[in-house]
């Protein structure tokens, strides 16, 4: 009979196989309903979100929300090996989707299961694997959490190394637009957008936000893309720029747009102004059970579901952050197998 691990790594390799690019998730959904059919588990789904409650289920009691993504990305050109052709190499779990966040979802999945019957848990239980977290899309966990029961605290299955990321940063990206006049080439123009990006340039490069977090250290800003012009002999009327600020927990995503907008000289637009910071005390006992497990606690960088959460969360996995994305992605089994001992490992002391 095979191990929960190796069923486990058995379901990721059957979701590698399946596209499941940002809101095309229905037939993943349909494998991660199959695996709950199997075990027989009761679960429901919306849209393409799939979710299951533990037997005992209590309102009375605290709810642990156990989450991670189903969606991937579109897979980058400089791929070798077919994404969609799952296979082990030397101890690598090659596929689309492997390390982010398929080894997760598939642990956590694992976890749920483990403790599904659990006769009295201190916490309830919900699992939910979700769609459309690569592309911050609506229909994806910010969609369920109406329907599902109030959540006290969450652990968000992304590659961590199995570290403890007690705190992420937020993300607002700006639309920036320098203004001019547009013009024909061969006149005088004394109000060419393009000539004011140095003072532009200069002022995001030299911006300054002043708080600095103990856990996620300094806001970032980053610019990321620069635009203008459609033809040889048009002066453009302005230059379009798209900026990328990860925020750290001092700051609200509305505090950073209003900072950035007072003196800034160009138009900014945010984007969204909903993906906020977010964090978990390192005394919750969450945290603590993952201390006395040897585990360390840092500050991550990178956007997960976390930003749409309102309660602590934790964003906990196997894998590697740095894999995610890249050409011929994969994870070792081995992270699998010591991910899923170590959740195991987690709950069984706040359970």
């Amino acid at each position: 009979m095979k191990t929960l691990s190796e069923k486990a790594i058995a379901l990721l390799q059957d979701l590698i196989s399946i596209p499941s690019f940002s809101s095309e998730e229905d037939k993943t959904a349909a494998r991660i309903g199959q695996w709950f059919k199997e075990h027989n588990i009761p679960f429901q789904q919306q849209g393409y979100n799939v979710y299951a409650m533990n037997k005992a289920f209590d309102k009375n009691k605290p709810t642990l929300l156990l989450n991670s993504h189903h969606d991937t990305v579109k897979p980058n050109s400089a791929y070798t090996k077919d994404p969609f052709h799952s296979h082990i190499e030397d101890g690598k779990l090659y596929g689309l989707g492997s390390n982010d966040a398929g080894g997760a979802l598939v642990s956590l999945i694992a976890l749920f299961t483990h403790y599904y019957d659990h006769p009295n848990p201190q916490y309830n239980l919900i699992l939910a694997a979700t769609a459309e977290e690569e592309s911050s899309g609506p229909n994806g966990l910010n969609s369920l959490l109406p329907t599902l029961p109030p959540i006290d605290v969450a652990i968000v299955g992304e590659p961590t190394l199995m570290q403890l990321a007690i705190a992420e940063k937020g993300l607002v990206v700006f639309d920036g637009k320098v203004e001019g006049t547009a013009s024909h080439a061969a006149h005088p123009n004394t109000d060419n957008p393009i000539l004011k990006l140095p003072e532009v340039l200069q002022w995001l490069s030299n911006f300054d936000f002043e708080k600095e977090s103990e856990v996620l250290g300094p806001v970032k800003l980053t610019l990321t893309q620069v635009s203008a012009g459609k033809q040889h002999n048009v002066v453009p009327a302005a230059v379009d720029l798209v900026i990328d600020v990860r925020v750290n927990d001092c700051y609200s995503n509305t505090e950073i747009a209003a900072l950035l907008q007072k003196d800034a000289p160009l138009i900014m637009t945010p984007r969204s102004l909903n993906l906020n910071s977010s964090s978990i005390p390192a005394e919750h006992p969450l945290v603590q059970a993952g201390i006395e497990l040897g585990r360390s606690t840092y500050g991550s960088p990178t956007l997960s579901d976390q930003a749409k959460l309102s309660c602590p969360s934790l964003k906990l996995g196997p894998g590697d952050s740095t894999r995610s994305h890249t050409a011929n992605e994969f994870i070792y089994v081995s992270e699998i197998e010591e991910g899923i001992d170590l959740y195991i490992q987690l709950l069984k002391k706040i359970l």
